[in-house]
């Protein structure tokens, strides 16, 4: 890996990317002018992919691209997915008929952005959206999901024409963005909708569910509600889709992802894909998305105590917490939990939900976490609880019995987690 991070075309996207950067430093401004200018200049090829499922949603939009997409590879097509933000390689974000984008494919789709570009304003997210477009529109596939970045109304991918959309699981997040309440959160959401285009979405908190119908209805879009339009019911390690398609064990863990399987399973029926019974079930077990209850075995997990688990996830806000309390609650016996957040999140929260589940709390952050919250802040939050890490491997040698040990808080901690943990 080390390798091909300095490859040459990794150094020209990487070089690219940083001069995009010094266009409009700003890292978030939901506007969609920049974006649909540069897309012109570029001949539109947004207008150009495969059938699109688009999603948004607080928390799952990542799971739900990656049941959909294993669903559809298992059936024979070839998926485009743009996703957001990358762990561990910028690389993650856009894969191409299957496969990850090779440097060099990244390297060429960036010198296309800045050459039509040119000097005017552009956040890198919009940029990195444009490459992705730029390369869907050129290579061929059967089917693209999107993953919205931020909100969706005014977010960078919401200038697709998708064949349906999907809102998954809403919650508090992103305040000083989308507002603070949940009607207003899931407006942004619902912006994503498009006329006369089905869109799926899953049970939400009342104000949420009222907002996206009375959207949907205004653009005389169907919606298609869980438990009244599509049910999933866990069942064993697998669940039941629709009272009749049994699903095995699941490809991602935890009982909240039954849910998102289901979000997936019908954002394709509504997009006119529906393989096989056999089909599905393979494709849902074989689904794969990383730092979502991830049982890690390498360096990391070598630093704990003989018959320790070292699991992780990327849970950050309140939603996510109350998502991962429920399956703290679930797994037999105690569970340390290793908390590292970014600066904006609610910290003070997410520690409330988790920490009455933790036989110990330690408070950690890791050099090159992006914007990583202090650990005394952390502590602070905790009511004096947590314990200074003051790292990740700080916090795992701290541990000196047989443990089950969760690491969570951050996709940014999650992103510099699996580093940590590769294999030597």
């Amino acid at each position: 890996m080390n390798d091909e991070a300095a490859s040459p075309a990794r150094v020209r996207a990487d070089a690219a990317l940083a001069r995009l950067h010094g266009l409009y430093p700003k890292l978030i401004d939901l506007r969609l002018e920049r974006l649909q200018r540069l897309l012109g200049d570029l001949g539109n090829p947004e207008q150009h992919l495969p059938p699109v499922i688009h999603v948004a949603g607080t928390n799952g939009k990542g799971s739900v691209c990656a049941f959909a997409r294993a669903v559809a590879e298992a059936a024979g097509l070839r998926v485009h997915v743009f996703t957001s933000p990358h762990l561990v390689r910028f690389n993650e974000r856009i894969r191409l008929a299957g496969a990850l984008v090779t440097d060099e494919r990244l390297a060429e789709a960036l010198d296309a952005i800045e050459a039509a570009n040119g000097p005017a304003q552009i956040t890198v997210f919009e940029a990195i959206a444009a490459a992705a477009f730029w390369l869907f529109a050129r290579v061929p596939a059967d089917l693209c999901i999107v993953e919205v970045g931020l909100g969706g109304r005014l977010d960078a991918t919401n200038v697709v024409t998708p064949v349906a959309c999907a809102i998954t699981s809403i919650s508090l997040d992103h305040q000083d963005f989308l507002g603070t309440t949940l009607a207003g959160i899931a407006g942004e959401k619902a912006g994503i909708i498009k006329s006369g285009v089905p869109v799926v979405t899953c049970l939400q908190p009342p104000e949420a569910a009222t907002r996206i119908a009375a959207e949907a209805e205004a653009l005389g879009a169907p919606l298609l509600l869980q438990d009244q339009d599509w049910t999933i019911s866990p069942l064993g390690d697998g669940a039941v889709f629709d009272g009749f398609l049994r699903l095995p064990e699941l490809g991602l863990r935890g009982a909240h992802q039954a849910q998102n399987a289901g979000i997936a399973l019908a954002a394709l029926r509504a997009a006119g894909i529906w393989p096989a019974p056999e089909i599905v079930a393979r494709g849902v077990a074989a689904a794969e998305w990383p730092a979502r209850l991830q049982r890690l075995h390498g360096r990391l997990a070598a630093l704990l105590p003989e018959g320790s688990e070292l699991w992780l996830d990327g849970a950050h806000n309140p939603g996510g917490a109350e998502v991962l309390a429920t399956q703290l609650a679930a797994w037999p016996g105690p569970t340390v939990l290793v908390l590292g957040m970014k600066q904006s999140k609610d910290v003070g929260e997410v520690a409330r939900i988790l920490a009455p589940h933790a036989a110990a709390l330690y408070a950690v952050a890791e050099p090159e976490q992006h914007l990583a919250l202090p650990v005394e802040k952390i502590i602070e939050a905790s009511g004096g609880r947590a314990i200074p890490g003051p790292d990740v491997r700080g916090a795992l040698r701290q541990i000196q019995h047989p443990a089950r040990v969760l690491i969570c808080g951050s996709l940014y901690l999650a992103g510099e987690v699996l580093k940590l943990d590769a294999p030597c």
